[in-house]
């Protein structure tokens, strides 16, 4: 078992035993999205502390989503545990890059990009190819692509 997946079974009876309902019950859904996850497919698998922690990112995604959702939808109390979860489950992530980190890895990324000869708005892929690899759980998509856009644009 992983690292990351045993720390989050432990985790879970901890809240079980001090009945902590948003704490437990959060676990128990990631831990089953893992599981299905470990059995899709052909055959079953144990996935790794990295597949564990894109697990969780889709996870707390969700939960970011429907607090949003549920905000619109003037249901503040399922859109307070819904915002809750997703922090609980920003604890097992790692720390995400702040704007400045991030801004200096895309302009790094650009300047490759445009020393193998790709420029203006058509290197965005070029520049994604570089740059994804890099940021791989420290960012989310939305922000690389606004960042590289901006840079590229300007």
């Amino acid at each position: 078992m992983t690292t990351l997946k045993s720390k989050l079974r432990d985790d879970l009876n901890t809240a079980i035993r001090e009945r902590d309902e948003l704490r437990s019950s959060t676990l128990r859904l990631t831990l089953t999205a893992i599981t299905q996850e470990e059995v899709s497919g052909k055959t079953k698998r144990e996935l790794s502390d990295e597949e564990v922690t894109k697990v969780i990112t889709r996870e707390a995604k969700k939960r970011r989503e429907a607090a949003e959702a549920f905000a619109q939808g003037d249901r503040p109390a399922q859109a307070e545990r819904e915002k809750a979860e997703g922090e609980l489950l920003a604890t097992y992530l790692p720390k995400q890059l702040d704007d400045e980190e991030l801004n200096s890895i895309v302009a790094q990324a650009v300047e490759e990009a445009k020393a193998a000869g790709a420029e203006g708005p058509r290197a965005m892929g070029q520049v994604m190819k570089i740059v994804n690899p890099k940021v791989a759980g420290l960012a989310e998509g939305g922000r690389v692509a606004a960042a590289v856009k901006k840079l590229l644009a300007g």
